[in-house]
């Protein structure tokens, strides 16, 4: 017993200096970030303090000595404080529509884990392939894909492991299954608006810029194809050098379909038409004029309907909501960085690459894009490099162009799959698979090369048509 009491104390002593140490080290760099920005770049008072919190911000997203929701709230308090932007200006950004539109995707993310539907999804697809490694590699993509249509990556992911696991005992096999979750869960998650949060927050960006917008299915005609090629590369990458001996699937012999699985997979398709109809294709059709953010959450709240959704008010209670405050910190740096007008200090780098071939202008995007991933959360990349590239690049391209570099940064921020820190299905596999980092990065590296070359593709050849 005394040990235990020791144990427990040893551990608390070690959480809370672990909690202490990152806290120092956040506001250290903090106040050294603010010191240089005003003392050797000549900055003002409140640029200077706006770089300091923005560190302290991103150190702690990093080293996690407070939790997620609580340091995304710190705008709230910090930027009035320091005069970067008014308390009403500051809120405002944690109400935007597009917080709901995720809301709302994550209440039909819940319905489907509680009843579920996941594991019938799985399920048919592990029939339709063969009980080989790669036709076990080609459904859980193929599964990833699919439930990625209408959950968030991060979701897929947690919903995907166990069925992953209890496919083999093989530790090779399971690690490549593993990855083939993660990655197909990142890669599944372009493939709507709601599949990532980088996504929102492009649309976001979009609207408080004041661009057209792109609704939901012009969203999915536009990425789809993208999804198709990286799944199979995706697949051909991790089934390289793998037998085919037979593998014994019998962990979903007993799930069988209810009324409540046909009953949520009818909403669902009821919603994604009417998304798709909702969607304008012009010149030809302006759609039903319905807003796509009040569209999703209505569907979400009928979860909560009785007869109708499956959910109680005590399901509520795992929505994230610290990535939607997350979601507010992002659009509040991007308020902040447009009113200080701080994009002009990326105008020389950027400028020197937009003086180069287009292409290779791209590609520097791209590579940058894939070094930051390495070191930032994908979310708090994008919610940073958009106001960067849109204030940066506006003297030299145009609207359209503008459009299209910050959907290439946005996309080519899910396809970071070498690390576990590069996005949250490479995070989530690696803390509950047990997955080991040379295996991710050998697989990852080639994976996101090939992703790299993809988007650039699509970017110019396709996408560029719909902004």
């Amino acid at each position: 017993m005394k040990l235990r009491v020791r144990l427990h104390k040893k551990l608390r002593f070690k959480t809370n200096f672990q909690i202490l140490s990152g806290l120092s080290l956040a506001i250290f760099c903090a106040f050294l970030a603010g010191f240089l920005s005003i003392y050797y770049f000549a900055a003002s008072f409140e640029v200077g303090a706006f770089i300091g919190i923005l560190f302290l911000l991103i150190t702690l997203w990093i080293n996690e000595s407070l939790p997620l929701g609580i340091v995304s709230l710190l705008p709230i308090i910090l930027f009035p404080a320091f005069g970067i932007l008014d308390v009403k200006s500051a809120t405002s950004n944690y109400a935007n529509p597009i917080i709901f539109l995720f809301l709302g995707g994550f209440m039909l993310a819940i319905g489907v884990e509680k009843i579920g539907l996941h594991k019938i999804i799985a399920k048919k697809f592990l029939s339709y392939f063969p009980a080989t490694p790669k036709g076990v590699l080609t459904a859980l993509g193929v599964a990833s894909v699919a439930l990625g249509s209408v959950l968030s990556n991060s979701t897929v992911a947690l919903l995907l492991i166990p069925i992953a696991f209890s496919i083999t005992q093989d530790e090779a096999l399971k690690s490549r299954f593993l990855l083939a979750v993660a990655f197909g869960a990142s890669i599944s998650g372009i493939t709507t608006p709601i599949g990532t949060p980088p996504n929102l927050i492009f649309l976001g960006f979009l609207e408080t810029i004041h661009f057209e917008s792109i609704g939901f299915a012009t969203w999915i005609f536009m990425m789809l194809p993208l999804t198709l090629c990286m799944l199979y590369v995706m697949i051909k990458i991790l089934s390289w050098n793998l037998g085919s001996e037979e593998l014994k699937i019998d962990a979903f012999e007993e799930i069988k379909i209810t009324f409540e699985h046909k009953k949520l997979m009818f909403l669902i398709g009821v919603l994604l038409l009417l998304l798709l109809l909702n969607s304008p294709i012009k010149p030809i059709y302006s759609g039903l004029g319905f807003n796509e953010n009040i569209l999703l959450l209505s569907f979400g709240l009928l979860m909560f309907v009785p007869k109708i959704g499956c959910l109680r008010w005590e399901d509520s209670k795992a929505v994230p909501f610290e990535v939607m405050f997350l979601f507010g910190a992002g659009f509040c740096i991007a308020m902040a960085i447009a009113k200080m007008q701080l994009g002009d200090a990326f105008k020389p780098v950027f400028e020197y690459f937009g003086s180069l071939p287009l292409l290779v202008f791209l590609l520097c995007v791209c590579l940058l894009v894939l070094c930051l991933t390495m070191f930032i959360s994908s979310t708090a990349l994008i919610a940073i490099l958009l106001s960067a590239i849109f204030a940066s690049t506006k003297d030299f391209l145009d609207l359209q162009m503008q459009s299209l570099v910050m959907l290439i940064a946005t996309i080519c921020v899910g396809f970071s799959f070498m690390f576990p820190i590069s996005t949250p299905p490479n995070a989530i596999v690696f803390s509950k698979g047990g997955v080991k980092v040379w295996d991710m990065f050998r697989f990852g590296i080639l994976l996101s090369l090939a992703g790299i070359v993809l988007i650039i593709i699509f970017g110019m050849l396709y996408w560029r048509w719909f902004l």
